[in-house]
């Protein structure tokens, strides 16, 4: 018994042509295997396809067009015109695709015959009906895809078959097949990958082995051409990928972290070829691109890449196919960037590029509309190890200076408020950058950090205190390493690097005597490297000045002194030392600020030890109890206390 085919041969209407033909083939390989192979007895039901679920399968099958059992001669002569009808359905389906295997098959760029072997092996995924055809044909029911040996035999000589899953092929470099490399050749079954059979299945869904942080833009403007590699560099991220879509061929583009392991790469060349998108691929090595980065952009020449990184790529590292590059000159966000983001004019007081304008727009929501709040934000995470965030909570009320360096202060302020306005719209050049340096110098607790809290708050930002004991470190090499890691953390947000004791990292050069002293040089002239190029503002607080490297000196923009205050500062001091709340009791504040000539530091010290004293008391805050704080203050300085400072209360305090 065999099958005639049914004349015609288009199947149900709603059958794609490539259903159709990858049927019409197995219904014949399934009929010539049965004629040639008998009818023989077997045992075992359900472990091999008997001639009565053959003939159901057969006729059941979409593409079968309810075909009978009957006496037949050469089948492989009578299906011929039926399977050239359907191949020529299939071609022609190919040349303008209506449907995602033909997209597919566009994207990757198969030739016809190799979208004849995709439409075979992924005809037989979809339907477990199928598959047991196929088992029948190879008689193994532990083969229910078709086999290497399988492909050569179904196809013409002049066909590619088992060819066109090659490790050169269409389907292979696309990554749209799967060949074991194990066991014998001609018994490896050929598989679709899962992720191709869900997108033919209606499924949009990316990948589940794509690389963690992938997504998806568009450029809807038409007419892009270009390469097939482009390489965007310079600038931030969001600006390298505004580029990217600006020159790089297509309109839809896959956005992905770099790939850490072979099948990501994978997964994202399918991806790609699936969806019909340009891959863009972050890149943040140092220069040289990793050799299977370029063997994947290589081997995948049907899919458009980018390559997006801050410094520029080795030639010699590039991938061997025609590419250009384009560079990113200033990625700082424009007006229509922060209209974009948050519906507002660009605020001058911070200097956004536009991958931080977007994370400053995801953490706007959380910080209750404070656009300070979101841009300080930023910051977190990065510098923590290195660093002592001091969110800022005082303002100018609390500071007590002379008018001529709080005007200084004031003035710092205002210098990096408008500098945007100073260099870009008056045309001021900025050399060797934007950024601002300062010097505070004074001995200690005279309102250093305080002074830097205070303008950090005035301009929105959060203060970090670099942790020395943390940044400088014995071994070679290791202290720039530290210092390009804060350099780099703060270049990326807005915020104020304070270098407390600054005498101790961007001290005085010295003779080069031993291997010691020549590396500490090099710490002190990559430290003044780096603070030329920073864009942002720098305050340098010293206790000593002259200790200070005058190449350090010559490059402050800013240099204020904080001596210890006079009497009339004092006594402010002292009067902001007690909040209003605070159990005051009769307090000489005159004899306090003429009597003792202290910095703000020892006068808050000293309150805050006699409000404690107070405390333990349950009583107010008296002169004695400050007196005993200013006792513990001379303690901790080493003074002596003598009579005349400390007057009728000397016997309180003396040893």
């Amino acid at each position: 018994m065999a099958t005639t085919p049914a004349s015609g041969g288009a199947g149900p209407a709603s059958q794609p042509a490539w259903l159709a033909f990858a049927d019409a083939l197995i219904q014949q390989e399934a009929l010539i295997a049965r004629v040639g192979r008998g009818a023989p007895p077997r045992d075992f039901a359900g472990l091999y396809i008997g001639e009565e679920e053959l003939d159901r399968l057969m006729a059941e099958l979409p593409g079968m067009d309810g075909a009978t059992p009957q006496e037949a001669g050469d089948l492989r002569q009578q299906f011929a015109p039926r399977i050239a009808d359907h191949r020529k359905q299939l071609r022609e389906s190919l040349e303008e695709p209506d449907d995602q295997f033909g997209v597919i098959c566009w994207n990757a760029g198969m030739s016809a015959e190799e979208a004849e072997v995709f439409a075979l092996l992924a005809a037989v995924e979809l339907e477990p009906a199928r598959q047991r055809l196929v088992a029948y044909v190879q008689d193994n029911v532990t083969l229910p895809r078709p086999t290497l040996a399988t492909l050569r035999r179904w196809f013409p000589p002049d066909h590619p078959g088992h060819l066109a899953v090659s490790e050169g092929s269409s389907m292979r470099r696309a990554c749209l097949v799967e060949v074991p490399d194990e066991g014998p050749w001609g018994a490896r079954m050929v598989a679709v990958a899962a992720a191709v059979m869900w997108s033919l299945a209606g499924d949009p869904s990316p990948d589940p082995a794509l690389p963690p942080g992938v997504d998806v833009f568009y450029d809807e403007s038409a007419g892009h051409e270009g390469v097939g590699l482009l390489l965007v560099v310079g600038g931030d991220r969001a600006s390298r990928l505004a580029m990217a879509a600006r020159h790089a061929a297509g309109v839809a583009f896959l956005r992905s972290p770099f790939p850490a392991e072979e099948a990501q790469w994978a997964a994202l060349v399918r991806q790609a070829t699936v969806d019909g998108q340009t891959l863009v691929v972050e890149y943040d090595g140092d220069g040289s691109l990793p050799p299977e980065a370029a063997h994947w952009i290589e081997r995948a020449g049907h899919v458009n890449w980018v390559l997006s990184s801050a410094s520029e790529i080795t030639v010699e590292s590039l991938p061997r196919r025609p590419w250009r590059e384009v560079r990113v000159d200033q990625g700082e966000a424009a007006d229509a960037d922060w209209q974009a983001a948050l519906a507002m004019d660009r605020q001058g007081g911070h200097r956004l590029d536009r991958e931080q304008l977007r994370l400053v727009a995801q953490a706007y929501p959380a910080a209750e509309g404070d656009l300070d709040a979101a841009v300080r934000r930023l910051a977190g995470g990065h510098l923590d190890r290195l660093a002592r965030r001091i969110r800022p909570s005082r303002t100018w009320d609390d500071l007590v200076l002379l008018p001529d360096r709080l005007s200084q202060l004031e003035e710092l302020t205002a210098r990096y408020r408008y500098r945007d306005q100073v260099y870009e719209e008056w045309g001021f050049r900025a050399v060797p950058s934007a950024g601002l340096v300062a010097l505070f110098a004074g001995p200690s607790g005279t309102g250093k950090t305080l002074s830097a809290e205070i303008i950090a708050g005035d301009l929105g930002l959060d203060v970090y205190k670099i942790d020395l004991s943390a940044v400088v470190s014995k071994y070679i090499g290791e202290t720039e390493k530290n210092l390009e890691r804060i350099f780099s953390a703060a270049g990326a947000v807005n915020l104020v690097l304070f270098f407390d004791e600054a005498d101790s990292v961007f001290g005085k050069r010295s003779e080069v005597s031993d291997a010691h002293d020549r590396y500490a040089n090099i710490e002190v002239s990559y430290l003044l490297q780096r603070m030329e190029s920073y864009d942002g503002l720098i305050i340098l607080a010293t206790n000593f000045k002259k200790n200070i490297d005058e190449a350090f000196l010559r490059r402050i923009h800013v240099a204020v002194e904080f001596p210890i205050p006079e009497e009339d500062e004092r006594r402010s001091i002292w009067e902001l030392s007690f909040p209003e709340s605070a159990p005051v009791g009769e307090l000489d504040l005159d004899v306090l600020a003429r009597q003792f000539k202290v910095s703000g530091g020892v006068i808050r010290n000293a309150a805050l030890q006699a409000a404690f004293l107070a405390a333990e008391a349950g009583e107010e805050i008296t002169m004695e109890r400050v007196m005993l704080g200013l006792k513990r203050e001379y303690q901790k300085l080493g003074r002596l206390m003598t009579e005349d400072e400390f007057g009728d209360y000397h016997g309180l305090v003396r040893p």
